[in-house]
């Protein structure tokens, strides 16, 4: 059975008719591969089983569930977000909450199952998440594109110089930089590592973008794998333009400087969409992070999850937020050093 709805009818058949009144609301949010919709036979190996989350007003008293055959996590909507998040969406998201909040997190809270939910507690806040404002997109995308822009070249290279191992794995870097584009230009929050290709696959662009990112790692020759990774990045190149988030760019292929290298050149959309921002705070924080040499490429280190590639990091909203310095954000002043 699948764990969401597992989870509901322990929630009907055995924890609501012990509430006797109390009021709550009742979901299955959180770490869990069955929060996800993606959990399969071998689920059942860890972390599997009857489960809810129980959310009840301040200062209400906790219901005797004692003896259930499954767990019930017994809490406050505006607790349980703060843990997992380190911040309240109810109160509203700062950038600095936005950008220190892992995608992986943040999907695990907009996707699961709401059981119950009279006074749209949880809606409210799920609300709050369901995509970043207009300009925290654009800077994100700006510092997805970056991250493309930075490596784009090095496959060939790697290959012309006969590493084939090296232009191996920096393709396979790339590709992953590309499927998380896609899930950025999508309005959808990138999951972790084990489910990033089967959630990808579920997207609209995949169809486009899939086959080739799929050819560049399989492909055995550089040149191969720079055809195939230049078409999947001009599918992603299109696909940005058309969101109207800053003025067009030529989503076609060209040199790389005068080297005998074909790229996209991300970095155009780079400087396209930072042109765009308009909020005074994000524009604040392009101002501090400044340009590589001066330039007009912005020295971007993105949100957490586009600098950070530690799962100790991504799973603690705690070391989250004490790395708000390393994305050229003010430190949380709510945080322990």
């Amino acid at each position: 059975m699948p764990g969401l709805d597992l989870a509901q009818r322990f929630y009907e058949r055995a924890v609501r008719p012990l509430l006797d009144g109390t009021p709550h609301a009742a979901a299955l949010l959180g770490p869990g591969s069955e929060v996800l919709g993606l959990d399969d036979d071998v689920s059942p190996d860890h972390d599997f089983g009857p489960r809810v989350q129980l959310f009840l007003p301040p200062g209400t008293a906790p219901p005797d569930l004692s003896g259930l055959p499954g767990q019930v996590e017994v809490t406050t909507a505006a607790a349980y977000f703060r843990a997992r998040l380190g911040a309240d969406p109810a109160a509203g998201m700062t950038l600095t909450d936005w950008l220190v909040s892992p995608t992986q997190v943040l999907a695990t809270l907009a996707a699961g199952a709401v059981f119950h939910d009279p006074d749209g507690e949880l809606a409210r806040r799920r609300a709050a998440l369901s995509w970043y404002p207009r300009d925290i997109w654009r800077y994100a995308l700006a510092a997805g594109w970056l991250r493309v822009a930075q490596e784009e070249a090095f496959p060939s290279r790697a290959g012309a110089a006969g590493d084939d191992l090296g232009s191996r794995v920096v393709t396979a870097r790339l590709v992953r930089e590309l499927m998380r584009l896609a899930f950025l230009i999508e309005r959808r929050w990138a999951p972790y590592a084990k489910w990033l290709g089967t959630a990808f696959t579920r997207l609209d662009l995949a169809a486009q973008a899939g086959p080739p990112l799929a050819e560049a790692l399989a492909a055995t020759g550089w040149r191969d794998r720079e055809d195939a990774l230049v078409r999947a990045a001009s599918v992603l190149a299109a696909a940005t333009n058309d969101l109207g988030l800053a003025p067009g760019v030529d989503p076609a292929p060209r040199p790389y400087f005068t080297r005998d290298i074909r790229v996209l050149g991300g970095d155009r959309f780079v400087t396209a969409l930072t042109s765009a921002v308009e909020d005074a705070e994000v524009r604040a924080l392009l101002g501090r992070l400044g340009g590589r040499r001066g330039g007009p490429i912005g020295t971007l280190p993105g949100t957490i999850d586009q600098a950070v590639d530690s799962t100790e990091v991504l799973t603690d909203p705690e070391r989250c937020r004490r790395a708000a310095a390393v994305l050229g954000l003010p430190a949380d002043p709510g945080v322990a050093r």
